[in-house]
């Protein structure tokens, strides 16, 4: 015990000189400009069983010769719209991350590390059905799920080296296909520590709030900073169940944690993975011939929405960064508490965006974010790499502190042009009209749409959002 504690200190020691000197800056744009960079990736939905032909290797190897494995598959092309990732694209997403780390001292990750249907179609594959047969199927679905968990750990590990990965839990990370369920969170806590925030947090403190509800805080050494990861999948209508115990259990936590950083005279970066407001997707299929609804798909229970706005509304200041993730879209969201909301698109191209990742610059004094870079893949063109999509100052030509941008612009897409006509076209990260007669992933927004896009940003109640879209 004495020599596991010794070497987390000597660790965070090191990890504590790393960070120091990277947010010294490195590099003469870095220094000029006081900033620091830091990668943001989403919604990976990594899908082992793209090449059915590899399964049974899979399933009986251990998970350090996954990679080997999928090297043999003679399916070699990224995945395309309307299907999750599969190995080739994780290898160009993780590729071009590494590419664009710069100085990054973090890796911010806002969920969902597994595919779609991950139970069901593991029995699919070893049985022939989409239910087990016995137990021995539900325990075997476990540890090929665990293995898979922790192969796109070790690739991004592979990628970024020891640089700490800040996450949120998403809701595709399950044994369930919709959780995270308690057995899942207990089973890769370990994973999620070792290999992703490992010395910026404390071990056991960590295992505490990580399997009893998929939440906790890190602390990252040589900054004046503490990282929340929340787990709003429970605040899901999807979800089944009465989780108001549970939710409450968060809530208080996360208000004793924002007291605790308000105390220490700490800034608090906010993950989470499905954001409040309105499931603007959904939402926009609702409307009637007239571009007017008479209701709308919101993402969290309203009374779980009002209890976290309120303890937010508490804390003003506090919070210089949330993000989330879930959307797959280039979007954001402004709450009550003026706090914007910054949403990445994803890496999984499922929901007919084009694959995106983004780049954030943050001031070193507030550690707050003052503009992005969107990096895309054009799954139309096939590039060999994720390019530079657009950057937000200069497509908006806007500067200063991202969220004071990001609020100027949201009265701005009514009343200018060309500024909605780059929101629209951004959304999808490029994928907005269909690219052929048989492409039928595209979800553009149109002109009788679009009401429910822009209401969405700034109108998370319900009946507001509705009342604004009818009065567009």
């Amino acid at each position: 015990m004495n020599i596991r504690r010794n070497n987390l200190r000597l660790f965070s020691l090191l990890f504590a000189l790393t960070l120091l000197l990277q947010l010294a800056g490195c590099g003469s744009d870095t220094d000029t400009t006081n900033n620091f960079p830091a990668v943001v990736f989403s919604d990976v939905h990594f899908n082992p069983y793209y090449d059915p032909s590899l399964f049974q290797a899979l399933n009986s190897a251990d998970v350090g010769q996954w990679a080997n494995i999928f090297k043999t598959s003679r399916l070699t092309s990224p995945s395309t719209w309307g299907s999750d990732t599969n190995y080739p694209s994780l290898v160009l997403a993780l590729s071009s991350i590494k590419q664009n780390l710069g100085a990054s001292p973090l890796i911010l990750f806002t969920g969902d590390i597994l595919g779609h249907y991950m139970p069901q179609l593991f029995y699919t594959y070893l049985n022939g059905t989409q239910n087990p047969r016995d137990d021995s199927d539900v325990a075997a679905m476990k540890v090929f799920t665990d293995k898979t968990v922790a192969f796109v750990m070790d690739q991004v590990k592979s990628s970024v080296g020891n640089i700490p990965v800040m996450f949120a839990i998403g809701n595709g990370d399950s044994y369930t296909g919709y959780g995270p369920d308690s057995s899942f969170l207990a089973d890769t806590a370990e994973l999620y520590y070792t290999k992703f925030v490992n010395g910026t947090v404390d071990h056991q403190a960590f295992l505490n709030t990580f399997k009893a509800g998929g939440y906790y805080s890190a602390e990252p050494l040589g900054t004046n900073m503490m990282v929340i990861g929340l787990n709003t999948i429970l605040f899901s209508p999807s979800v089944p169940g009465n989780n108001d115990s549970a939710v409450a259990t968060e809530l208080a936590w996360l208000a004793s944690t924002l007291a605790a950083a308000k105390a220490e005279g700490k800034t608090v970066w906010l993950l989470m993975h499905v954001p409040p407001g309105a499931d603007i997707g959904s939402t926009a299929k609702l409307v009637d011939n007239n571009g007017h609804l008479t209701s709308a798909t919101m993402m969290w229970k309203p009374a779980y929405q009002t209890g976290f706005l309120q303890i937010v509304a508490k804390y003003p200041g506090i919070i210089s960064l949330t993000l989330a993730g879930h959307t797959h879209m280039d979007e954001y969201r402004i709450l009550p508490t003026s706090d914007v909301l910054e949403i990445t698109p994803g890496i999984s191209p499922v929901f007919g965006n084009n694959p995106a990742f983004k780049v954030f610059t943050f001031s070193k004094d507030t550690f707050k974010p003052n503009d992005y870079s969107t990096l895309n893949y054009d799954l139309a063109a096939m590039p060999v790499q994720f390019n530079n999509y657009y950057t937000f100052s200069a497509a908006y030509s806007m500067k200063g502190p991202l969220d004071a941008s990001l609020t100027q612009l949201f009265p701005a897409l009514v009343t200018n042009s060309a500024k909605q006509a780059l929101y629209r076209g951004y959304y999808y990260t490029g994928h907005n009209s269909p690219t052929s007669a048989t492409d039928t992933s595209s979800n553009p927004i149109t002109n009788k749409n679009w009401p429910v896009y822009w209401s969405g940003i700034g109108r998370m109640d319900q009946q507001a959002l509705i009342d604004s879209v009818n009065s567009y």
